[in-house]
């Protein structure tokens, strides 16, 4: 009962803003009598979700405003998203009911500089299974304009993004009701807004023996950067694929993913057989995406030079702390809200829905995994593989990025100080259509320069 009635008077001032009536003299109250938290959820899902209708709410910008800033100088960037469901694989051979933006998990990167008028525009097709919504992290918009978007129709918002980071975009489930198994079941993203003079040379600290003595030495990199970006989550599921709410609320995950996937950056059959001669024997103790057989969904490794400059964007999508560590590496510099925060760090903790910026540059050949170093979260899937320089001595030159290429979905759209990768290869937790679709901008040269499809 206790928990109840915490539930009850943490929703009662949103129910009260929702029974407003059109006329403001008048105001309705319904009141509400429930004795368990699946009574209220219930009677938020009859109720039609947590819908805030205060008058005169603050608006997104019009059409008109955004057309008179284009006009003064501001650049408008558009980023059209479709909410749709899909059968998507899980390691161990086993699918789960996804909900997906643009059929693929994450949804597709936004690239933009700060400044930038965003125009997103989320449709919901006609022969989807539920309206689903959106919220915008980048923007600075009333909670009351992210409401469900019904199926066959579209809803587009506009705002300037005004701070510069990353930040994350998710569906809101049906006016909030449900948001928490749209969000895990796949429906999130990240929109990276770049600072609008750049991003900052990087500052490596070195030591050195100069006439015998230990010496600071400072060595200096260029704001340009390789660039990946890395996205945790898990999942919440029963043995039939279905989002699990009692798991969810338990701290139960089924599986800890990476950009949709449970240790998809690692090894396959190709890899097998170049390194050791035989596509049964494998290099890596977890490969559970080994056959090309599997398409999009084969692992693949990632990999960087030696002595780059690499900048990850990191994000938190879902519910539990991300303990974010490089093993084998340390962290030259982290950028959280455009603000350094640590120098010299080797893990660093990003709480759910928060991102981070990490500069880092590889000294020395070898297979470096990025995790959470939660060991629940790691060994359920939250690994990820890069290679550094010429590790397993196969003299590939002038680096394995170039003759092995990197996967499609750790490589964001290219802004500020972004490196172009030399090679992109097709993977991702992406639907068959999907997946045709990003093998077609990886073919004609796009994949790094736009991640939407109209």
């Amino acid at each position: 009962m206790g928990l109840s009635i915490v539930v009850v008077f943490a929703i009662g001032a949103i129910f009260v803003a929702n029974l407003f009536s059109s006329n403001q003299n008048e105001i309705t109250i319904q009141e509400l009598s429930v004795s368990s938290t699946d009574e209220v959820l219930q009677q938020v899902h009859d109720f039609g979700g947590l819908t805030l209708q205060l008058p005169g709410a603050f608006a997104q910008l019009s059409s008109d405003q955004a057309m008179a800033l284009e006009t003064e100088g501001y650049r408008i960037v558009e980023h059209n998203l479709v909410g749709l469901s899909a059968e998507l694989p899980i390691m161990g051979g086993k699918t789960y009911k996804a909900m997906t933006f643009n059929g693929q998990v994450p949804g597709p990167t936004l690239r933009i500089t700060q400044g930038d008028i965003v125009k997103m525009t989320l449709c919901i097709p006609d022969d989807e299974v539920q309206p689903h919504s959106i919220d915008e992290h980048a923007s600075q918009l009333s909670a009351t304009n992210f409401g469900a978007v019904d199926i066959g129709t579209c809803q587009t918002y506009i705002y300037k993004a005004e701070y510069a980071g990353v930040f994350k975009f998710h569906c809101e489930g049906i006016n909030l009701a449900a948001m928490d198994q749209h969000v895990l079941s796949g429906m999130y993203g990240i929109i990276i807004v770049d600072p609008l003079n750049g991003y900052r040379k990087l500052m490596v600290e070195k030591t050195t023996i100069e006439n015998g003595q230990v010496k600071i030495d400072r060595q200096f990199h260029s704001a340009d950067a390789l660039e990946f970006h890395l996205q945790f989550s898990q999942l919440y599921l029963d043995e039939n694929g279905n989002y699990d709410q009692q798991a969810l609320f338990l701290h139960h995950a089924s599986q800890n993913t990476v950009n949709g996937l449970a240790l998809g950056y690692t090894p396959n059959e190709d890899l097998n057989e170049l390194i050791m001669g035989d596509p049964n024997k494998n290099i890596f103790v977890l490969q559970p995406w080994n056959s090309a057989d599997l398409a999009q969904y084969q692992g693949k490794l990632m990999y960087v030079p030696t002595g780059q400059h690499v900048r990850l964007f990191v994000e938190n999508q879902a519910n539990e702390p991300l303990y974010f560590h490089l093993v084998g590496e340390i962290f030259d510099r982290v950028i959280q809200s455009n603000y350094v925060q640590a120098k010299g760090q080797d893990t660093h903790l990003i709480g759910g829905s928060q991102g981070v910026i990490i500069d880092l540059v590889f000294d020395e050949p070898g297979v470096y995994a990025a995790v959470n170093h939660d060991y629940g979260a790691l060994f359920s899937g939250a690994a990820a593989l890069f290679v550094a320089g010429d590790f397993f001595d196969l003299d590939i030159s002038p680096s394995y990025a170039e003759a092995l290429g990197n996967p499609s979905d750790a490589v964001p759209p290219m802004g500020k100080n972004s490196i172009a990768h030399p090679m992109i290869n097709l993977h991702g937790l992406y639907t068959d259509e999907r997946a045709a679709e990003v093998q077609e901008m990886i073919d004609n040269g796009q994949w790094q320069t736009v991640q939407s499809q109209d």
